[in-house]
């Protein structure tokens, strides 16, 4: 119980444990779902987060049917139907528009959410401290236990400091899960790198007021300009919140040759400044200043296990070369990586752990080698502008694009898969 001294409560000093079976650093989306799974399943684990919560994160706050499925398995659907749901994606490129909703699939809805990082990672978080799991907020893992970690040895656990604090604590666990994020400083320290053959993508974004906060369509151009005018390899996008707000950002790939030179900020400006006027989007309705990062996408980051540890998430370059999707892939990813941490410690062998990579190699490998030979292409002006043009005048075209590049093929179109997958590699070939 908290205490009294000259009229101030003072809170009773948070206890850190010594120990647990499993341990998690980072409680975004790929950590609170693992805990989530390992809490409900009634394992002992802590998870470290390094903000408090509500915290802000750079993020384009869409939810595809992917996302949703996860977070209503995890008991949220009551709390995903107060937020602001769409049915589909608006494409407009080259002075055309195309409605496309989310395609039918019997393991997912045919909706989306636009919910803010802020609100969607506290949710998630609260929910698996609902179940069980321990969460430790203002407090930040700065490296393993494990004194040989980075030559491939064992991470043991971590060593934590709380916010405002010198004072260190060490968390011993039985298998530790990497979740701190596409700027992993944990990962790094255990020897994580990624491999720079693979794409990253580069995104910004900012919040706006818009009358157009209540539309039931994402919105993405699909023909991103520079100030000079000419089409850069990307996308903007408009995601409303349904709060008064919308969601603006652009994101551009590391396969276009002057995207070094690119200024993002002023990227997105120029996207502003273009958009429809109907958004009534400029420096009068921009609420704060945008912010950015890099994506690891593709599986680019690895080892993503080791003989007590798993990188899940943006930790592990999850992120969908496509488009740019990594919260679904970051509750998949935490999930898988929940049961393979399940059955190391009820067996009391980690060498469980070895076959984590090859389920996401099962799960992710093809569509994401397919994913990040494709963007290769469309890091070519010239191809992404002939693909663009083309595909507006063809709905069938366009349809079936958003099924590949959401992830949302049926079993039963693994063989109209085959041949896209055929196609986009032929394109390649040929641009090569």
């Amino acid at each position: 119980m908290p205490v009294f001294a000259d009229d101030h409560v003072i809170a009773p000093a948070r206890v850190i444990p010594r120990s647990c079976e499993v341990l998690v650093i980072g409680a975004g989306p790929s950590g609170s779902a693992a805990a989530y799974w390992l809490a409900e399943a009634g394992f002992d684990v802590v998870v470290v987060e390094k903000k408090h919560f509500p915290r802000a994160k750079t993020c384009g706050d869409g939810l595809t049917p992917r996302s949703v499925r996860q977070l209503e398995d995890m008991g949220l659907a009551d709390d995903l139907s107060r937020y602001h749901r769409f049915e589909g994606l608006r494409a407009l490129a080259y002075g055309r528009e195309l409605l496309l909703r989310w395609p039918r699939h019997p393991d997912f809805g045919d909706y989306g959410y636009i919910i803010t990082r802020a609100d969607l990672d506290a949710l998630v978080a609260r929910r698996a401290e609902k179940v069980g799991a321990t969460l430790l907020e203002g407090c930040e893992a700065i490296g393993p236990l494990g004194a040989e970690a980075r030559a491939g040895g064992r991470a043991e656990g971590a060593v934590v400091t709380e916010h405002g604090s010198e004072v260190s604590h060490e968390i011993a666990a039985r298998v530790v899960i990497v979740a701190d994020g596409s700027n992993s400083r944990f990962g790094r320290a255990l020897g994580a790198t990624r491999d720079r053959a693979v794409p990253q993508g580069l995104a910004i974004r900012g919040y706006y007021s818009s009358p157009r906060h209540n539309e039931s369509w994402i919105e993405s151009h699909l023909d991103l300009r520079d100030e000079s005018g000419s089409v850069i390899p990307g996308y903007g996008w408009v995601f409303p919140l349904g709060d008064g707000r919308v969601n603006v950002g652009i994101g551009i790939l590391s396969t276009f040759e002057r995207w070094k030179e690119m200024n993002t900020t002023r990227l997105l400006q120029c996207f502003v400044e273009r958009a429809p006027s109907s958004w009534c989007l400029g420096p009068e309705s921009a609420l704060g200043e945008p912010t950015g990062g890099r994506l690891p996408m593709g599986l680019s980051v690895g080892p993503r296990q080791g003989p007590d540890y798993l990188l899940v998430g943006d930790a592990g370059g999850s992120i969908n070369p496509f488009n740019g999707e990594g919260i679904a892939y970051g509750y998949e990813t935490g999930r898988i990586a929940a049961s393979f941490a399940a059955e190391a410690v009820l067996a009391n062998d980690n060498r469980v752990l070895a076959g984590y990579d090859a389920k996401l190699a099962e799960n992710y490998g093809l569509y994401f080698k397919t994913a990040s030979a494709f963007m290769g292409v469309m890091g070519r002006p010239d191809v992404m502008r002939a693909l663009v043009s083309t595909g507006m005048y063809s709905r069938t075209l366009m349809e079936w694009l958003l099924r590949i590049m959401s992830n949302l093929l049926r079993t039963d179109e693994i063989g109209p898969a085959e041949l896209a997958y055929g196609a986009i590699s032929r394109l390649v070939r040929s641009a090569g």
